[in-house]
């Protein structure tokens, strides 16, 4: 039910709507559509007005409405697999800039949280704000020990206001599912609850300041890419102190090639930084836009801002590297099965019709030069068509899609003849080849040794327990059936105790072979014959029983 409040804001919203010329969008709906003659009689459909294109009125509206409702054409903007093209370019446009709160009530909700003066913590605290968004805002300052800092807090009142806007979101969103004819295939509940989700993170800013100090400890010492370091003292959940950092921003081109920062180098490392944190890290910076990236005079990275993250399963990771490998060796028919291979599309697909619609999608990009190949694009391209086959899109790969084409811009921003692909593909070959090799088995065998060391002790009872329940079968058997039976329970039993003979004895060279008494490709390699041999025989004992 609706209250007073939200009525009022419903009619706000379809006020905007039609003061910019987005009526259409508000009649086309099912609920509306005998209404539509009421057009006719609006006085702005008199005469004919100088209007700008769909989609700019679209992202004017959204702005009009409030930052709330920026954020969530921002995020809707990364949504390609849904939107057309002119009007997810458009959205990408909106700026989350809005007029800064008092910066002595910023002050005051810092206290709070600290429970103490500002002044027992900083030497020095800047009423004035250095930044100000739709979540929070940004003052500087400086530590007793004189380290320079940045005090991010969030708005008053924010959380409230959030709630209110998702309330009416989700009352919109229902709407539109029920009764616009696009409804169904947009399905824009799904959409607002991503948005939840997203929006809610931000709110903790104690989880921002975990994502930094995790990406940080990723690129310690690195010469690529630096983060600034969190004071987890003076952290709370609408409180956030970290690092204070100097760099030229990212889009600044003109300073940067000033002061001789090779623009060849810093395409090429803001992909191996994206590729690195995808395949390497496994977690990802996903809010990778211009204004949150700066750069140093040597050519390092510096990246703020981190509440907005990715991560991919290892499945995830090994058929995205797959998926683009196949793409640019034109095995479509392949790329076809790893989609199905990986649950992203039903298994029921068919693998014929799916692989001549990627064709039909990817042919046309070869036509260009490899440097002007879009990966973003193609995964978006690929996205769409997936859908026609039931496609689930998944939350990690909208994010991974997002960051893709943030990345790719940035690059070709930075140096225009940048070529993605043969930036990327040695990293991904490299990647394939640890996953699959020797390396890769000695490294997942490491990350589930835990697992086996507390499953150890009971595999010499497991054994006992097979031996003993086996020998009661033996002796449960009646006579008549003995001259049959026995001649085989010999050799099945014999197969028992050698088969867990060499599973204890493969866990044991797990635990204290490799790298102790056998050197590290020998302790696998014996414990995977061990264990491999073992299966087998226990396997054929159970045929035989």
């Amino acid at each position: 039910m609706m209250g007073p409040r939200q009525a009022l804001r419903l009619f706000r919203i379809n006020w905007v709507f039609l003061r910019h010329g987005l009526d259409e969008v508000i009649l086309a709906t099912h609920l509306f559509r005998p209404l539509r003659w009421i057009m006719y009689l609006l006085p702005w459909h008199w005469v004919e007005r100088d209007l700008p294109a769909y989609p700019v009125r679209v992202r004017q509206a959204l702005e009009d409405l409030g930052p709330l409702f920026v954020k969530f054409g921002q995020i809707l903007s990364t949504r390609r697999d849904l939107l057309p093209d002119d009007l997810a370019v458009e959205l990408a446009k909106l700026q989350d800039q809005v007029p800064p709160f008092d910066g002595a009530e910023a002050r005051a909700l810092i206290e709070k949280a600290w429970g103490c003066s500002v002044d027992q913590v900083l030497d020095e605290f800047n009423p004035t704000p250095l930044a100000s968004a739709s979540i929070a805002q940004v003052h500087t300052g400086r530590l007793k020990n004189g380290t320079e800092v940045v005090v991010k807090v969030l708005r008053p009142g924010i959380e409230r206001t959030i709630r209110q806007d998702l309330a009416l979101m989700y009352t919109l969103a229902y709407l539109a599912e029920r009764y616009w004819k696009e409804g169904k295939r947009l399905r824009p509940i799904d959409v607002v609850r991503e948005y939840e989700k997203t929006i809610c993170d931000e709110l903790d800013l104690q989880r921002e300041a975990a994502n930094a100090s995790k990406i940080r400890r990723n690129w310690q010492n690195s010469e690529m890419l630096y983060i600034p370091e969190v004071y987890w003292d003076w952290t709370r959940p609408n409180v956030m102190v970290m690092e204070r950092i100097y760099g030229t921003p990212v889009s600044d081109v003109e300073t940067l090639k000033a002061q001789g920062v090779s623009m060849k180098l810093l395409g090429e490392r803001g992909v191996e930084i994206f590729f690195t944190q995808v395949f390497r890290d496994n977690f990802f910076h996903a809010d990778m836009h211009p204004g949150n990236i700066f750069v140093e005079p040597s050519g390092r990275y510096i990246s703020i801002d981190f509440g907005i993250v990715g991560t991919l399963t290892t499945e995830d990771q090994r058929y995205l590297a797959e998926n683009l490998l196949a793409f640019f060796e034109r095995d479509y028919r392949r790329v076809a099965e790893l989609h199905v291979e990986s649950g992203w599309v039903p298994h029921g697909t068919r693998i014929d019709e799916f692989e001549s619609a990627i064709r039909t999608v990817s042919e046309p990009i070869f036509e260009k030069p490899l440097a002007e190949i879009s990966f973003g694009h193609f995964l978006v391209r690929l996205f769409q068509t997936a859908r026609r086959f039931n496609m689930e899109i998944q939350p990690q790969l909208v994010l991974l899609e997002k960051t893709l084409l943030n990345i790719e811009g940035l690059g070709r921003m930075l140096y225009p003849e940048l070529d993605l692909w043969t930036t990327a593909k040695p990293y991904m070959e490299r990647w394939m080849k640890d996953q699959v090799g020797i390396k890769g088995l000695f490294d997942r065998t490491k990350h589930n040794i835990y697992s086996v060391v507390d499953q150890a002790p009971e595999l010499p009872l497991i054994a006992y327990r097979i031996l003993m329940a086996y020998d009661k079968r033996l002796r449960t058997v009646e006579p008549i059936n003995k001259p049959t039976i026995q001649p085989a329970s010999a050799p099945a039993l014999s197969q028992i105790i050698s088969g867990a003979t060499l599973l204890i004895c493969g866990t044991l060279v797990l635990l204290f072979g490799p790298g102790q008494w056998l050197q590290e490709t020998t302790g696998i390699a014996v414990m995977i014959g061990c264990y491999t041999a073992g299966g087998l025989l226990l396997l054929r004992a159970a045929r035989r029983a």
